[in-house]
């Protein structure tokens, strides 16, 4: 069996965690009572569901382009991403919400605690261990930019999907812990379904972030920056091209980038040579960034693109 890529061995140590750690937790709730035990129960059930879905995107997406889908499959993976914030907030979110205010409105203490105890710590050690994996992943690709930043540019949403929910795991624990704690205390049970609903606050902030940045990529955004700068350095140098107006790019998946050169070639260039051009500048890009699957030039002059570039709205294109 072949090694587990960086996003998906992020996916299976979550899935792994998770799925266990559900299991302990609707037990825990069971045996208790504790509406905030319940509410962590439904979190893991849902992240079990999440990892499931961004496995099954992942495959899709390395699926080989074909006639209906020439540029492949890419955006499958952007598809299920948005999937699962939507289950994190309908699922997750309203379902603790909905349990908090029923247990606010009818408190009932909890019972057992020792067992909702144990059962928080070792879920504390499976999703720190799970969120360790994903941050190191996280910044193995981040490079020098900030987290939000790299969170913000990043096109490969399986690995901050992970991490996201494992930080919402990690935050949705100790409210769990201190919801319980405190209403244990000061025997005010109605704490545990404050709890509950702070838990579902954390869910409903990480569902708005994915589907924020997954929508993006969904619907379309440009490839990293670097990418577009290396075509028009290789274009700007080839002998048959008077001028390279410009690059725009599509990220069309995780390792999927199609873009467009606007160049102006040399007058007395025959249909060969400008061909035998656009197959160098593309192969020649493609060495460096192997994720460029088509690369289109559209014989232009510096004015037109102007033009295009000013209709389109960027500040750059003013004389």
């Amino acid at each position: 069996m072949a090694k587990p890529t960086g996003s998906r061995l992020v996916i299976y140590a979550a899935l792994a965690g998770n799925l266990a750690i559900a299991i302990a937790k609707f037990i825990a709730a069971g045996i208790s009572g504790s509406s905030a035990m319940l509410s962590e129960g439904v979190h893991s059930l849902v992240d079990t569901i999440n990892e499931l879905l961004l496995l099954y995107g992942l495959r899709r997406a390395e699926q080989k382009p074909d006639t209906t889908h020439p540029f492949g499959y890419g955006r499958e993976l952007y598809f299920w991403s948005f999937i699962v914030a939507l289950l994190v907030f309908a699922a997750g979110a309203g379902v603790s919400a909905y349990e908090g205010i029923q247990h606010i409105r009818n408190p009932e203490p909890a019972t057992n605690h020792l067992i909702s105890y144990i059962v928080l710590g070792v879920s504390f050690v499976f999703e720190g261990a799970s969120w360790w994996i994903a941050l190191r992943e996280f910044r193995a690709t981040k490079g020098a930019m900030g987290y939000f930043e790299a969170f913000r540019r990043s096109k490969d949403p399986s690995t901050f999907t992970v991490l996201l929910e494992d930080s919402a795991a990690l935050l949705g624990l100790g409210f769990a812990l201190i919801g319980l704690l405190a209403a244990q205390l000061l025997e005010m049970p109605i704490l545990d379904g404050v709890a509950s609903l702070c838990i579902a606050g954390v869910l409903a902030v990480t569902a708005f972030l994915l589907a924020r940045e997954t929508k993006g990529l969904l619907v379309g955004e440009p490839a990293h920056p670097s990418v577009a700068n290396r075509i028009l350095a290789v274009a700007t140098h080839d002998t048959d091209l008077r001028r390279a107006n410009g690059v725009t790019t599509m990220q069309m998946g995780p390792d999927q980038v199609v873009a467009m050169l606007s160049a102006e070639f040399e007058d007395d260039r025959a249909t060969p040579q400008i061909e035998a051009c656009i197959t160098r500048i593309e192969k020649a890009v493609k060495a460096e960034y192997p994720e460029l699957v088509a690369l289109f030039v559209k014989p232009q002059t510096p004015e037109v693109f102007q033009e295009r570039k000013a209709a389109l709205g960027d500040p750059q294109s003013a004389p």
